[in-house]
């Protein structure tokens, strides 16, 4: 039936405008706003699986979950917002890098971790941290 397409398209719309509040990371919505468009996105996916409109269904259900996961990270005073928060595409590479070639090659943990711009195993005779990642001058309490 031609409104379970009209319906599916609705929700379709809705995620496509809620993806970048969810992106933005210095976004805030308040709880009362993201909670009862949850409660009535899952509503409404329950109510058109009843009644065999699975596109609708569908949309108002991913609806209702972009809704919970911006209550989840983008209500205010959400401590989940620093978590998922990318500082550095260069740093997340590098770190990746270092992985990889971890799950090859042998490599202690302490190399793992970097320390005032050094590795934590520099100690050890490890050097220091590639300069290409940011850590080119020494760190401060201010840092």
């Amino acid at each position: 039936m031609w409104q379970d397409l009209v319906f599916m398209v609705g929700s379709g719309l809705s995620i496509f405008f809620l993806a970048p509040t969810l992106r933005d990371a210095t976004a805030r919505v308040p709880l009362g706003t993201s909670l009862p468009s949850m409660g009535i996105g899952i509503v409404y996916g329950l109510t058109f699986s009843t009644m065999g409109m699975t596109f609708s269904a569908t949309g108002a259900l991913c609806a209702g979950t972009m809704w919970a996961l911006i209550a989840l990270f983008r209500s205010p005073g959400s401590q989940a917002a620093p978590i998922t928060r990318v500082d550095g595409l260069a740093l997340f590479v590098r770190d990746a890098q270092r992985w990889l070639e971890g799950l090859v090659g042998e490599t202690s943990v302490r190399d793992q971790f970097v320390v005032d711009g050094e590795y934590a195993g520099s100690a050890y005779g490890n050097g220091p941290v590639d300069a290409s990642i940011g850590f080119d001058h020494p760190h401060t309490a201010d840092d």
